[in-house]
């Protein structure tokens, strides 16, 4: 359901309060530090897959397959977490999805409701495929 324009006006007004009373919390509401957790995300996942590796072979010269089923489990997740991360990542020089330029005007950015809104008109897209 569309905001209405005194709706839509009352938030820019939030937003631009926002920016002025505390920016940095502001920027970091709007996504700008994604490619950084996504990274560290990536590298975690990666780290986690190499002790499932470990877990896995540890498990199989012990002879204890609980071990070795755990070890296994440990990859698969984190080789999913990996992939996931990867493609939510923005490509360098590529604005994250979440956020508009700072130096940007309030008429020209997108509000925050309006990204908000988007996400969920994907989110139900994506599930009315199943």
């Amino acid at each position: 359901m569309p905001l209405s324009e005194h709706e839509q006006r009352m938030l820019e007004q939030m937003e631009r309060a926002l920016y002025a009373e505390d920016p940095k919390f502001a920027t970091a509401l709007e996504g700008s530090g994604l490619r950084t957790y996504t990274r560290r995300r990536v590298y975690q996942a990666v780290a986690g897959f190499l002790v499932g590796i470990a877990l896995l072979m540890a498990g199989m010269v012990a002879k204890q397959v609980w071990l070795s089923v755990v070890g296994f489990l440990v990859m698969l997740g984190c080789a999913v977490l990996a992939v996931t991360g990867w493609r939510k990542a923005p490509k360098p020089g590529e604005q994250p999805a979440g956020g508009p330029p700072a130096g940007r005007s309030a008429r020209q950015r997108r509000s925050m409701m309006d990204r908000i809104e988007q996400r969920w008109q994907r989110r139900r897209d994506e599930q009315g495929g199943h």
